[in-house]
């Protein structure tokens, strides 16, 4: 069995971090990454997304975004960063590899990935992210729902659904985003338990980012005080909003029925539907970790901002709200990293 100093699985933001994060602590990262390419997940969004915060604020550590640092950078660019920031790092990097499961072995751990092959590591980081887990609510009905329905993982572009009748379910980022570009092909709605929460992305001509990061809300470790993360807000150049406010998508409560193709609202109308698209975020997709007994009931890692409480030689990075708000964002996965990375760096098992 191959033996290697620090498995780091998955690759994209959370990976290539973690591997900067090691390396400058002296330690060997070997990144596993499910896909062909090292952007992780990046290349799976949506064709329109666009980041919410500027190049000059979305940046790994050691590599800054090129260009304008004030312009907001497309997916593909992001993408092309990632690969960027890869070929640079001094690091094992093995693609097309998936991790299956990974079990105790006495002081280390045994992973078992996908073809048969195992792998001995001294110490873990799980960075796999959360896209490959969409979280699917109990929705009345939503069983018996006989039209299309998909998740925002699945969205690529409006097109295929023109002249439909679409209900797209989430009041974050992605829903709105996704249900206002859908708006100019469709028949749509935007379908929330609460109304939407706008923030202004810009205020006194300062992006939004700009301020979070010198009030320091941005670092604030309270991650782990948080029994529920709190409502997103949805940040707005002002496009958004006043979609919504043309009806293009309204926004409606949630439905309180499905059957057959029918979707019936709390005002009791009911209407023909051919697409439901939820946009309820996502979860944790750590099963390959269940065998370590390092899970909750509900499959959530037990840890203390990126630590492991079940094995010291285990860490994560890349969780939502793992210490602070930006934890699993861009500009805030580097930091989350060098503080696992000193952790692992004194972990005894190290030779």
């Amino acid at each position: 069995m191959e033996q290697v100093d620090v498995a780091v699985i998955g690759g994209g933001q959370s990976g290539l971090a973690t591997a900067y994060a090691l390396r400058r602590q002296g330690l060997q990262p070997v990144i596993l990454e499910a896909s062909d390419r090292t952007a992780g997940s990046w290349p799976l969004y949506y064709d329109s997304l666009t980041l919410f915060s500027p190049a000059g604020y979305s940046s790994l550590p050691g590599v800054p975004f090129d260009g304008d640092p004030d312009r907001y950078p497309h997916r593909d660019e992001v993408v092309a960063y990632l690969l960027r920031y890869a070929d640079r790092l001094d690091a094992d990097i093995r693609t097309g590899t998936r991790v299956l499961e990974v079990r105790p072995d006495g002081d280390s751990f045994a992973l078992t990935l996908k073809g048969g092959t195992q792998l001995s590591a001294r110490a873990m980081v799980s960075a796999s992210g959360i896209f490959g887990r969409p979280h699917r609510p109990a929705l009345p009905g939503l069983k018996s729902f006989a039209g299309a329905m998909l998740y925002a993982a699945e969205y690529r572009a409006p097109e295929p659904f023109a002249r439909q009748r679409v209900v797209v379910v989430g009041a974050g980022n992605s829903a709105v985003q996704i249900a206002a570009e859908l708006g100019a092909h469709a028949q749509v709605t935007l379908a929330t338990r609460h109304p939407v929460r706008f923030a202004r992305q810009l205020t006194l001509g300062r992006d939004l980012h700009w301020w979070l990061t010198r009030t320091g809300i941005y670092v604030l470790p309270v991650g782990r005080f948080l029994r529920t993360p709190p409502t997103q807000l949805v940040i707005d150049d002002g496009r958004y909003r006043a979609a919504v406010t043309a009806g293009a998508p309204d926004r409606r409560p949630v439905f309180t029925g499905a059957d057959g193709s029918k979707v019936t609202w709390a005002d009791g109308s009911a209407e023909d539907v051919d697409t439901i698209l939820l946009a309820t975020g996502y979860r944790p997709d750590l099963g390959y970790l269940t065998p370590l007994g390092a899970l909750d009931e509900h499959g959530h890692p037990l840890h203390r901002e990126g630590i492991s409480l079940t094995h010291p030689g285990l860490a994560y990075v890349g969780l939502e709200w793992q210490r602070s708000l930006s934890s699993n964002s861009l500009r805030g996965v580097g930091r989350d990293a060098a503080r696992i990375a000193r952790h692992l760096a004194a972990h005894p098992t190290r030779s």
